[in-house]
Order: C-alpha cells, then sequence, then structure tokens
C-alpha cells in the first residue's frame, strides 16, 4: 500500500473525508475525498428518465433505488480498495439537475408526479410570469411549474405545503431540513443578489397575482430556505442514515452542506465561481454559464439569470438537447461493427468517430442535423424530432455527418450565447468545459471554442463532474478557515497547479461554425414540420 493509499485509508477510518452525491439525469455518481480534496473512492448507478402522460419523470422508487444502490457502489469501493466498512463520513452533499417541480402537502405525500426540467409544458406560465416580473422566467423553473399547475386547476394546488427540486427533496428526507442552496435556489424563483434570498418584491407580485384563489399558502411559506456555501444546512438523521445505506453501517450525525443544483457544482468543480469565469457542461442537455460583473441590460427568453453557490449573479443559457441523438448515431455504427462480428470497445469507437469530425469541412458540407429528443426553449419547439438533412450537392461523407452532428450538439446553445457575447459585450477569460463531450481530448474542446469563438480549458478532473463538485461544497463547510472565501478554498486549496490545457478557437472552424449555424437557423421551420407531422 502506498503513501497516498495509507493517508486516504487513514481518513476514511477517521471520517476526515467528504462525500458528494449527484443525481445527474442519466446517472447517479458518488465520489468521496480525502483531506486533500482528491477523489479517493466512487460509486454510480446508471437510471433513465420516463415518459409517461405526456410528462418527463423519475419515481419516487427510481430515486431512492437509485440513491441506494449508488451508495452500496460507493461504500463497496471502499471496501474492496481499503478493506474498510464505510461508518463515519465528515461531510455530506447532494446535487441534482436543477429546476423541475415536486409538491407535497402536510403529511409528506408528493401530490403529482415529479415534474423535471425537461418538461416544455408551461409556455403560458413562463410567459406570464416574465412579463409581470420584466425578469425571464424559464419554463424549467420551479414556479413556472407551480403557476402552470394553477392555470390549469390542478385538484392538487390548494393541497400544497412544500415545493421543492430533486435535490432538496433528497436532503429533506435525509435531514428533516427544508432548504436549498442559492444556486439551486436561483432555479425555484429569482434570487436578490444582495440579501442572497428570493426577490422580496417578485414573491409580493406572485401572492398578489394569485390572491383571488384563496389558497390556504403562501408562496413565501412552501418554498425552501436559502442559503449559501459553507452554511450548515443540517446533519443525517437515525432514519436518513437508514434511508442512506440500507446495510445500517453509516452512521447519523453528520452535517450536510447546502443541497446544490448541478448548474453550481459544474461551477465549483471547473473553478468558475468568480467574476469573468465561466463554464460549460456538455452531456445529456447543455448549459454555459458566465459570473457576471454587472446585471444585463435586457430581458432575454433565451438566459436564465441563476448564481453561483455563494450568491453572485450568473448568465446561464441552457439547452435541452446535446449528445443524446450524437450518442444514439454512434449506437448504430456500434450495430454496424457487430453485424459483421466485430466486437466493439464503446470509448474507442467515440473517440474514432470524434476525431474523424475533424478532417471534415469547415461548415460540415452543407449538411444539417437536430438532435432534439426533447423540446427546445432556445429556439421555441415544444417538443423534439431529432433529424438529419441534406442536399443532392452536399458533401455527404463520414466526417462531414459526425461533424454535423457535433456541430448540431452546441446549436442552440450558440443561439443564447450570441446574445451574451454579440449584444451584451460580456466578457469571459476562459472557459472551462466538464462533460461527456469533452471525453475525447482535443475534439468537443476544439468543437466548444469553434461554436463560441472563445478559449476553452478542460482539466483533468473534468472528468469527476458535479459529484465531486458537491463534494468540494461539503469539504468547503468543515474545512474552510475563517473568512475564507469559495473562491479562495478552490483557487489555493483545490486547483492550485492544475491550470488545465487551454485551446484557442481556430480562425477557419469559427467561421465554418457561423455559416453552419445560418443554416442552422434557416431550416428551423423543418424540425417544425416534422413536429406538426410526426405525432408521438
Amino acid at each position: 500500500m502506498s503513501m497516498d493509499k495509507n493517508a486516504a485509508a487513514k481518513a476514511i477510518e477517521s471520517g476526515k473525508t467528504a462525500l458528494g452525491i449527484e443525481f445527474g439525469s442519466t446517472r447517479i455518481k458518488a465520489v468521496l475525498v480525502g483531506e486533500d480534496n482528491a477523489p479517493v473512492a466512487s460509486g454510480a448507478h446508471e437510471w433513465e428518465n420516463r415518459y409517461e402522460n405526456g410528462i418527463w419523470t423519475y419515481t419516487l422508487e427510481d430515486i431512492w433505488g437509485g440513491l441506494q444502490d449508488c451508495y452500496q457502489q460507493l461504500a463497496a469501493d471502499v471496501k474492496a480498495q481499503y478493506g474498510i466498512t464505510l461508518k463515519k463520513i465528515g461531510a455530506i452533499g447532494f446535487s441534482a439537475m436543477m429546476h423541475g417541480y415536486m409538491a407535497f402537502n402536510k403529511q409528506g405525500e408528493l401530490l403529482v408526479p415529479f415534474r423535471t426540467w425537461r418538461n416544455s409544458i408551461t409556455e403560458e406560465a413562463s410567459e406570464k410570469l416574465t412579463e409581470l416580473f420584466q425578469y425571464n422566467i424559464p419554463q424549467r423553473w420551479s414556479i413556472a411549474h407551480l403557476y402552470q399547475a394553477i392555470l390549469n386547476q390542478e385538484a392538487h394546488v390548494p393541497e400544497i405545503d412544500f415545493i421543492t427540486t430533486l435535490d432538496g427533496y433528497i436532503h429533506w428526507k435525509l435531514t428533516g431540513e427544508r432548504t436549498l442552496g442559492v444556486g439551486e435556489a436561483s432555479g425555484m424563483f429569482p434570487i436578490d443578489p444582495e440579501t442572497k434570498d428570493y426577490r422580496r418584491d417578485m414573491v409580493e407580485k406572485f401572492e398578489a397575482l394569485i390572491a383571488d384563489k384563496k389558497y390556504p399558502w403562501k408562496l413565501s411559506e412552501i418554498l425552501p430556505k436559502v442559503l449559501v456555501a459553507g452554511e450548515h444546512a443540517g446533519v443525517l438523521s437515525e432514519e436518513g442514515a437508514k434511508l442512506l445505506d440500507v446495510s445500517g453501517n453509516l452512521e447519523a450525525g453528520i452535517p450536510l452542506c447546502p443541497s446544490e443544483g448541478d448548474a453550481g457544482t459544474g461551477m465549483v468543480a471547473t473553478n468558475s465561481v468568480a467574476k469573468r469565469t465561466g463554464n460549460v457542461s456538455a452531456g445529456t442537455s447543455v448549459f454555459a454559464m458566465i459570473v457576471l460583473e454587472k446585471e444585463l441590460s435586457n430581458v432575454y427568453p433565451e438566459i436564465d439569470m441563476v448564481t453561483t453557490p455563494t450568491g453572485n449573479l450568473v448568465a446561464m443559457v441552457h439547452a435541452n438537447n446535446c449528445t443524446s441523438d450524437l450518442n444514439a448515431w454512434v449506437g448504430i455504427f456500434k450495430e454496424f461493427a457487430e453485424a459483421f462480428g466485430v466486437k466493439v470497445d464503446m470509448n474507442k469507437l467515440f473517440g474514432t468517430l470524434y476525431r474523424k469530425a475533424l478532417e471534415g469541412d469547415p461548415d460540415c458540407g452543407g449538411l444539417l442535423s437536430y438532435g432534439y429528443f426533447s423540446g427546445e426553449n432556445i429556439t421555441h419547439m415544444e417538443e423534439g424530432r431529432p433529424l438529419f438533412v441534406r442536399t443532392p450537392k452536399s458533401n455527404f461523407n463520414l466526417a462531414n455527418f459526425m461533424r454535423v452532428h457535433l456541430f448540431t450538439a452546441l446549436g442552440a446553445l450558440k443561439v443564447g450565447m450570441d446574445i451574451l457575447f454579440k449584444e451584451e459585450n460580456v466578457q469571459a477569460d476562459t472557459l472551462l468545459g466538464h462533460g461527456g463531450l469533452f471525453k475525447t481530448k482535443g475534439v468537443g474542446q476544439k468543437i466548444m471554442a469553434a461554436a463560441l469563438n472563445t478559449p476553452v480549458s478542460v482539466m483533468e478532473t473534468a472528468g469527476e463532474g458535479g459529484a465531486w463538485g458537491i463534494a468540494l461544497l461539503a469539504s468547503y463547510m468543515v474545512n474552510k478557515e475563517e473568512g475564507e472565501t469559495l473562491d479562495d478554498y478552490l483557487d489555493k486549496k483545490v486547483f492550485a497547479g492544475n491550470a488545465g490545457s487551454c485551446m484557442e478557437p481556430d480562425a477557419e472552424d469559427v467561421e465554418g461554425f457561423e455559416s453552419f449555424i445560418e443554416r442552422y437557423k434557416a431550416g428551423l421551420p423543418i424540425e417544425r414540420a416534422a413536429i406538426n407531422t410526426m405525432k408521438l
């Protein structure tokens, strides 16, 4: 056993660790970090959302079964590596995909199935609230879901006692505390960066808007309490410990940090919480965030205003679709190879096809595709139909085929980011990339730099993602020094000496992407026609 391993074993034995668990769209991941904030063990559980009765959802059984399996995998990894039964942990944090809607009654029962961020069913509410607040309220925000349920006169609304998001729900069940980290809360309802709490003026406007309904609750009573990074958010209860660890080994009383959304944990995992920093997460969905120096001059439906886990204002462009269609095409190539009797390593297949894209024409040879598995708010599509289109004159080959699918994965993101960079003149020194798109070295990074015409860095740790990010927030809560900011903690104690590899945008690629995006925008009526003619 190496010294590092010995040190990790000691930290685990004595509980000088921090655990982060993140519920991504397709994977629940747990990362345990030691005293140096480096991962020492991990666990994972694959899961998939369901489309039931016109709603993208996960059941409560999916949630708890997935969490318990993920934790068991982590505990098994600790046992296998160090021969230790996991009983003590220094601090825990939970994270999940932002937004969505979970509404509970006084008995703590879920009133309607969990409505995830992926649903595009709140257009009327989103538009009316944006108008009322003069602040962009995207369809996926919890307040849009709540107001849509009110507009639809859904029977459950008078019974509401508490509304929250997925990580807020998990945190509540494990601690009894109805709290949320400020970054996650900013995807439920607008946050005031001064007070680090919900915008009081907008809460009052909403309560006045629904006053005639005579509900037995006020909005301010049913929203979770907002906490900032570093604050204590309760402890693991006896009941919570049994719920998390079905083997019964885990001890109660472990402190929990405020739960956070995947946007906030992505910022932490890429050291992008200071002003003029930004990060872009590209997986099932894609979002880019830039920490602002000042407020934007206008309200844009394509741009969400959220916050860092410390409450600083962030402009976020979030596109619902990114790699799902790309992955589906790679799956077809896998089937093709297997039909010839060739056993395929998926990492090698992805790498080969992604690198092939770099050989294509800068503008993808006139090809066009839309990887819309679900609706896309930025381009105003309430449903998705994945499409591939070309003319007889297009340069149709494998390189361009892969290139156009990588380009289109960033198409909707590009539409939103152009507003920030070209209309609002927002400055970002660099963007840090993380998520599945960046796994093949140099490819996703090169294409992202072309799409946004901005240097893009990828760190070695980028693959750790949000689960590591929330573990760092848990670690910060218990290990920070008096007055130490999160920016400083990350700079000095986590990322010191890890600058990552930076890639500047290539002028020819930038020009090629600009040409592609014009084709993309001009072709949107094709996507609309597909939605109208191919009914689900």
